[in-house]
């Protein structure tokens, strides 16, 4: 078995993400973008298909890793027979092409080293052509090149780049990879120790912009950090996550492309970015948002290309054995033609929160969004394939109808407390039917619960939401029996499910199961508090937090049973849901407790 999905690390430039093992590896990596095709695709196939390993010659795992502050430079160390010795791995702000930097650093003894470098174009496909003169190596293939510059000599064998060297303690040997499109100009030299600096630099820059006084700070930072890596600086879009196709269930079908942006995710984000003092993020993607859904409101996506993209034809590859045997391997996401009514509510109620936030004082988007409650009036009712994109039959999901309900609610506050112009009267007739067709439809009251959707008798981790966006008060009873229900129902080992595929008739039309999904476990921990049970939810926050890896990254799901991370990695949605959550159990104004939760007690403590 190769590494587990925990055992890497993430760099990025804002352009592009990579993963790198505990063995010093990067098995991921695509270039120019995040959702190009991958020159290292090790991580879905095999050696084969890609890797770039820098460590020891003779050993395997490192013994630590970290990275530097507040930023993505990551320092990997191994302790050998021979001595310590330490690789720092980058990829600087992007200038006129992708750079990852690696240096190599002595700390004891003297360590043999060996890097191996095999490039594969096309998530793994395409052999470059290669060519080593004056100590260095430039590969081109189609659109690809990329160039290795290292001052120790290089040697070509089976199809694979080595270099093998000793570093003794105090010394440094530097490698910088560069990728370009083969028909522009070759850039200039990057040199690695400024680029180094350049990086940390950056990222302490960034986090200086940092306005939050809550609990749990360093895991906050760490998940601001890694949001931030996930956005690419030229659009203002974030990728769900930097991969595709890792597995909700080793060896299943439910592996899926993850390097686009979904609508849903913007209030999330937007609460996560402006709730810590980085504005301008908020305001990208607010822009972003706007670009994407631009057009007929008909044409609405559940998700869009980073650059608003959206054609996102779903394809698989065959020559991939996928992670851990789990095939198919998908690039691209037939879920963007699917009908999710729920969109909808959730760009109008994204579009609100930035007014709440005086981030759109001029509304340049508003008659968009008169167009897109035109539409929510005449499709409100339509059966849809919800949240989590199930690829069976269409049903009416109750998240779906809250959503409805939370669009038509922003417009009437857009109208009475921004003055914005409207049909209040006839929006605010359109949320009460929707409140009264879920209050009917979607409720048992033999179960006191809402259910997942008109007639079923299962749950959804989404009606969690209900009373987030305002549908019911928390302290509402059928809110209340609806979290028990939830919890009891849902919960394996003290995380949560998203829903039980099996339940209804095999509801989401795939085999197999999944496992928790991290994001819905921090609903629960919101939903807890929120109801009055405190001490629950900070216990269940807490037992979130230990799901991280030793660099504080979490991947969208964990399966109890194993203790092993599981689906796309990092995932954008369970970082905002940790920083959210985190600034909900703080309260408005907390005071510290030493492990880093609020004290509940405290003067001045929201209760």
């Amino acid at each position: 078995m190769g590494l587990r999905i925990e055992d890497y690390g993430l760099l990025g430039d804002l352009h592009t993400a990579a993963l790198v093992g505990r063995d010093g590896s990067i098995d991921w990596l695509c270039l120019p973008r995040f959702d190009s095709p991958a020159c290292f695709a090790a991580l879905l196939g095999d050696e084969r298909n890609g890797f770039w390993r820098i460590a020891p010659a003779a050993v395997g795992l490192c013994s630590r890793r970290r990275y530097r502050g507040d930023s993505l430079v990551l320092e990997t160390e191994w302790d050998t027979p021979d001595g310590c010795v330490r690789v720092i791995d980058a990829m600087p702000p992007r200038g006129e092409a992708a750079d990852v930097v690696r240096v190599v650093e002595g700390v004891s003894g003297r360590v043999p080293m060996r890097s191996a470098l095999r490039l594969r174009f096309d998530y793994g496909r395409i052999v470059p052509w290669v060519r080593h003169r004056q100590g260095e190596l430039a590969a081109v293939a189609g659109p690809d090149a990329a160039w290795l510059h290292t001052p120790v000599p290089l040697r070509g064998e089976d199809y694979t780049t080595y270099a093998d060297f000793a570093v003794s303690a105090g010394e440094r040997v530097p490698f910088v990879l560069t990728h370009r499109l083969s028909y522009e100009p070759r850039p200039a030299r990057v040199d690695a120790e400024r680029a180094l600096d350049d990086t940390g630099e950056f990222w302490a820059a960034w986090m200086r912009r940092f306005r939050y006084e809550g609990g749990w700070q360093e895991a906050v930072r760490r998940s601001l950090v890694v949001l931030k890596a996930l956005t690419c600086t030229r659009t203002g879009g974030i990728v769900a996550a930097a991969t595709t196709s890792l597995p909700e269930q080793l060896g299943g079908p439910r592996n899926w492309d993850y390097r686009f942006s979904w609508l849903r995710d913007a209030t999330f984000t937007l609460q996560a970015l402006l709730g810590t003092g980085f504005v301008a993020e908020a305001k990208a993607w607010r822009e972003w948002l706007l670009r994407a859904t631009a057009g007929d409101p008909a044409d609405l996506q559940i998700m869009y290309g980073i650059d608003g993209t959206r054609r996102l034809p779903e394809h698989t590859l065959g020559w991939l054995g996928g992670y851990e045997g789990s095939t198919p391997v998908r690039v691209g996401n037939a879920a963007s033609d699917q009908f999710q009514l729920d969109v909808w509510g959730e760009v109008l109620d994204g579009l609100h929160l930035g007014r709440m936030a005086g981030i759109e004082a001029e509304e340049p988007g508003w008659d968009r969004q008169r167009a897109l409650l035109d539409f929510l009036e005449g499709r409100w009712d339509d059966p849809d394939n919800g949240l989590w994109e199930v690829r069976g039959d269409r049903r009416q999901f109750v998240h779906s109808k809250v959503m409805a309900w939370a669009g038509f609610d922003r417009a009437v506050q857009a109208v009475e407390r921004f003055g914005l112009d409207g049909p209040a009267d006839r929006w605010r007739a359109m949320r009460d039917r929707v409140h009264a067709d879920v209050c009917e439809r979607g409720f048992d009251p033999d179960r006191n619960t809402f259910t997942q959707f008109y007639g079923s008798k299962g749950l959804d981790a989404a009606l969690l939401l209900i009373p987030r966006v305002g549908f019911l008060p928390w302290h509402d009873p059928r809110v209340v029996g609806t979290v028990d229900a939830v919890a009891r129902e849902l919960c394996h080992d003290g995380f949560l499910l998203r829903y039980d595929p099996q339940e209804d008739g095999n509801i989401d039309g795939l085999p197999g199961d999944e496992a928790a999904f991290v994001l819905c476990t921090f609903w629960l921990a919101d939903a807890l508090y929120s109801i009055g049970r405190e001490r629950e939810a900070c216990e269940t926050f807490e037992r979130l937090l230990e799901l991280r890896n030793d660099l504080g990254l979490l991947s969208e799901e964990y399966d109890p049973t194993t203790g092993r991370q599981l689906g796309n990695t990092p995932q954008a949605f369970s970082h905002v849901g940790l920083v959210n959550t985190a600034r909900h159990l703080s309260g408005s104004r907390p005071a510290r407790h030493p492990h880093g939760a609020p004290d509940r007690n405290a003067p001045g403590a929201d209760h």
